[in-house]
């Protein structure tokens, strides 16, 4: 695909400093006409033509002149890009034909940007998706190298006046909130003509302002609506864009009612000075706008003081296995480094990019991609980070620092959304869409109840109304608690993938554990053999092929066999639920169920058993008794009173006895009994947890995140329990570290208190606006004390919000 290059039309007529249709430039004397509108150069003029001609002329209709000026647009060309080496090194993945790249684009600045830069793929056929970080500045793009390459990505961004700025460094470096200069300046011109306006008018406020001759108090007043203009022209600017904005897509906003009060107290001061009826209003026009640019400007410095953003750097709790010296030790994910080797096994994720070493890769991408067709990989390729082994273990070398950045950005990634709209969203959406049309309900109606009998205090009430009444507080209130509480949960080990999962935790009322791994702790499980002795042959290639698996029953083997021998295995695959097996030489080695391995029926022995065959013959099983998790019986006790469990299991009924006995000593008096299913497949949990939904259910899955993923994908909340390795589903809601289990409890009242402090926001922020709106509509509120509460008002709820979460928990998650 070549660059984009559309010849626009020369213009036939000549028009005299027009503004750019595109940009909002300032045109030549002879500008580019295209469509009867004026663009500023022919890059501007190009854009248009292209939006136009794949019908996305919304893109203005979204803001006023939104596009990024085309005369300033960097000349570079983007050959570099065509160099494998340096793609590599921008590239976030690159597997078959599907490629991933981030480009930081500092032009991004309004609602039309993103919108343009989300619809890419109606620009160009090889770009599969494209999705904007608003607060990076970042677009992310998905594209097909055999239709598109990165550089014609980078061009068909310039082509739109979004030139990305490209660099080799580290891009996951956090970038320091800054504060908009422009409204700084706003609110300094807003003072300066507040000042000279109140010195003005200073003989109107007191008692010898009747002595003052008429050509001076009309002289002041003209200076006066001198001093005005620039405060309504230039200080109020944003809020007129923001409204016309609103009324261009049929839309109500906050700012529609503060303009139209902007615009009343203007003229009505305007008529009353030029009539000579008045002295007017107009140093409380600029004391006005003073305040809500001051507000605002208060309003970021508190938001960014208070910011939820999760640290990264402790934001997985997970670990990986480090090989060094020969030996391999379990390290956190954030400790590695280019250069280190690491042990990846079935079912682990990737954490860097890495090059293969040793042994078969078959990758699953689908935690990149969506697609689930596995990739295989021979030694010496390149495995990108977020790529799944679903064969044997394998040594990788890691090439690039592992980016905790990126995998959030994965583990958010639409193909494992719910799209679960929560009620808090949906009652914010909902009051913030009927707001302002109920505020200028009220305010027409103080303003027509006073005007027969006071033009002053009618005035006053219209724009008093129309400035106090503020829905910002009930927008801002979930946003930051449970912003704040999702921090307090990763500071606990309890690790949410957004807060959405939060208010789904609060209104859960049904638990559902997994037994192995999560109920027991397979580290303290005790195993022993039962068979014909095990050769030390044997035992080693049994270990090694153990040792390939995540699952818990197969690492407690491993840990009790020991390393042995060095074996090669061939053939590695494991069967979910079933077990697993490999090849040494012509030998196939099989472990896992009675069934799999190819044995009798299990017995009622209450030990789990995993059975060894070696070509098709049974050699005997692994007795291992597991141990259930230390102050497990405390957490029981807690949550069993207040929900309905269930215990889902894929091993045999073995255990049965132990649970129940478990369960008889925390239940309640007359309760009925806990489910407790045996043998179950992935498909059958998944499908139990769909049958509880269908009755009414709110389930919380907790598995280990392998064997369980589709039942934890289909769950309400999805938790996968962390041991030591980096073992988790993408598509589960939450990743708790194993050493806070026995704060599930606390964790799910923690959850509670953080939506109650939400409708504690909302209440708080409708008190407010009701208290503000009856003095307001009886005149008794000046518009400056209006400017001056609506944004205190926003950052009261959002403190309010934060200190409060803050506090429950202090008091619960000890």
């Amino acid at each position: 695909m070549e660059p984009l290059s559309l010849e626009p039309k020369k213009a036939t007529a000549t028009a005299e400093k027009e503004s750019c249709y595109h940009c909002g430039e300032t045109c030549e004397a002879t500008p580019i006409l295209i469509d009867e509108h004026p663009f500023c150069c022919q890059g501007c003029a190009t854009v248009y033509e292209l939006l136009r001609d794949n019908e996305m002329c919304q893109y203005y209709d979204i803001a006023n002149k939104p596009g990024a000026n085309g005369r300033q647009r960097n000349k570079q060309t983007y050959q570099f890009l065509d160099d494998e080496k340096v793609a590599a090194q921008l590239l976030d993945f690159a597997e078959g034909t599907t490629a991933k790249v981030r480009f930081f684009v500092p032009a991004i600045h309004c609602a039309s940007c993103i919108w343009l830069l989300e619809n890419l793929q109606r620009l160009d056929a090889g770009v599969l998706q494209s999705r904007v970080n608003f607060m990076k500045r970042e677009v992310s793009v998905t594209f097909n190298r055999e239709q598109t390459s990165l550089r014609q990505v980078a061009e068909l961004l310039a082509s739109l006046n979004y030139p990305p700025l490209i660099t080799l460094e580290d891009s996951d470096k956090q970038q320091k909130p800054t504060t908009d200069r422009s409204l700084i300046y706003k609110a300094g011109v807003a003072f300066f003509c507040f000042g000279n306006m109140m010195l003005i008018s200073l003989p109107e406020y007191l008692t010898f302002g009747d002595y003052v001759e008429e050509n001076f108090r009309q002289f002041f007043g003209y200076l006066n609506i001198l001093l005005a203009l620039p405060v309504l022209l230039y200080c109020s600017q944003d809020y007129f864009i923001s409204s016309w904005h609103a009324f261009r897509q049929r839309q109500m906003n906050i700012d529609v009612p503060i303009t139209l009060g902007i615009i009343c107290l203007f003229g009505v001061s305007a008529w009353e000075i030029l009539s000579g009826t008045g002295a007017g209003y107009m140093d409380s026009l600029g004391g006005l706008l003073f305040f809500l640019l001051t507000g605002r400007l208060f309003q970021q410095k508190t938001y960014q003081a208070l910011s939820f953003e999760r640290d990264y750097k402790s934001y997985f709790p997970i670990s990986i296995t480090l090989k060094k010296d020969g030996a391999e030790r379990f390290v956190q994910v954030s400790e590695l480094k280019k250069g280190d080797r690491i042990m990846v096994r079935h079912q682990e994720l990737i954490p860097a990019d890495a090059i293969l070493r040793s042994g078969e890769g078959l990758i699953d991408y689908s935690f990149v991609t969506g697609e689930a067709e596995p990739v295989v990989k021979k030694e010496n390729e390149l495995i990108y980070a977020g790529g799944r082994q679903v064969g044997g273990a394998i040594e990788l070398e890691v090439v690039k620092d592992f980016s905790q950045s990126y995998l959030t950005q994965l583990w958010n990634n639409e193909i494992f959304s719910k799209n679960r709209h929560t009620r808090i969203q949906q009652v914010t959406d909902r009051f913030s869409k009927t707001f302002t049309t109920n505020v200028l309900v009220v305010a027409f109606a103080a303003a027509l109840y006073w005007l027969p009998q006071d033009t002053t205090t009618a005035l006053r009430a219209f724009t008093s109304v129309l400035i106090i009444a503020c829905p910002c507080a009930i927008a801002l209130a979930a946003p930051y608690a449970l912003g704040t509480a999702l921090r307090y949960f990763g500071r606990h080990q309890f690790y949410l993938k957004n807060t959405q999962v939060i208010e789904q935790l609060a209104a859960a009322d049904t638990l559902v554990f997994d037994k192995t791994g999560t109920l027991t702790n397979t580290h303290e499980a005790e195993v022993t053999w039962e068979g014909a002795p095990l050769s030390a042959e044997e035992q080693a290639q049994i270990a090694a092929l153990a040792a390939q698996s995540t699952h818990p029953l197969s690492k407690a083997i491993a840990r009790f066999l020991g390393k042995g021998q060095a074996v090669a295995l061939q053939a590695v695959q494991e069967y979910a639920g079933k077990g697993i097996e490999g090849y040494v030489g012509n030998h196939r080695l099989r472990i896992g169920s009675a069934a799999f391995a190819g044995a009798a029926a299990e017995s009622s022995d209450t030990r789990s058993g995993v059975h060894v065959s070696f070509n098709e013959a049974l050699r005997g099983k692994f007795i291992v008794q597991n141990r259930f998790r230390e102050d497990l019986d405390d957490m029981l006790a807690q949550v069993v009173p207040n929900y309905k469990v269930a215990v889902l299991s894929g091993d045999g009924e073995q255990e049965r006895p132990r649970l129940e006995k478990l369960f008889a000593q925390v239940q309640k008096q007359g309760q009925a009994s806990i489910p407790m299913l045996f043998h179950q497949s992935p498909h059958d949990k998944l499908a139990f947890l769909k049958s509880l939904q269908e009755a009414g259910s709110h389930p919380v899955m907790l598995g280990d995140g392998l064997n369980d993923a589709g039942a934890l994908r289909q769950a309400d909340v999805g938790i996968a329990l962390a041991e030591d390795v980096l073992a988790f589903s993408p598509a589960s809601d939450g990743i708790l570290d194993a050493r806070a289990f026995p704060k599930l409890p606390q964790f799910l009242h923690f959850s509670k208190q953080a939506v109650w402090v939400v409708k504690a926001c909302f209440a708080l922020s409708l008190c407010y606006n009701a208290v503000g709106l009856s003095f307001a509509v009886r005149g008794d509120l000046s518009p400056v004390i209006a400017a001056i509460l609506m944004p205190l008002s926003s950052v009261s709820v959002v403190a309010f919000a934060t200190l409060m979460t803050r506090y429950k928990a202090s008091q619960l998650l000890r």
